[in-house]
């Protein structure tokens, strides 16, 4: 999707309008998300870039077309640019993860050693 919107309308009220491009942003990424992923790929992956006005678009975080968005807003802006190019990825767990899961599984044995030593003692 690669779109130039603009910020003000002679018909709505601007909240009204802006409320209405970050509908048609999510609308677009509920389609690309439900499309099926090739073989191997587990995720869809997006790439994003915005403008403010005529200024060269700036490659953003997914997370952030909302707040650039806003941004706009603060800044008087007349049109912002949006382009989002979905991608299928395979993503790989983090090894943060594995260390967790890990930790947890050891917590888990420990507390089973110190049941079992505690029935012990009593009897």
């Amino acid at each position: 999707m690669k779109k130039t919107y603009p910020l003000t309308s002679e018909t709505k009220k601007q909240p009204r309008v802006i409320e209405s491009i970050k509908n048609d942003i999510r609308k677009y990424i509920k389609r690309e998300k439900r499309k099926t992923l090739p073989e191997g790929m587990n995720f869809w992956n997006m790439d994003c870039k915005f403008g403010h006005d005529d200024k060269e678009p700036e490659v953003i975080a997914f997370q952030d077309i909302t707040k650039s968005i806003d941004e706009s807003v603060e800044l008087n802006c007349k049109t912002i640019y949006v382009e989002i190019l979905s991608s299928a990825i395979k993503r790989e767990k983090k090894v943060e993860e594995l260390v967790e899961e890990d930790a947890l599984l050891e917590n888990n044995e420990e507390i089973e050693k110190n049941e079992d030593i505690e029935q012990n003692d009593t009897i």
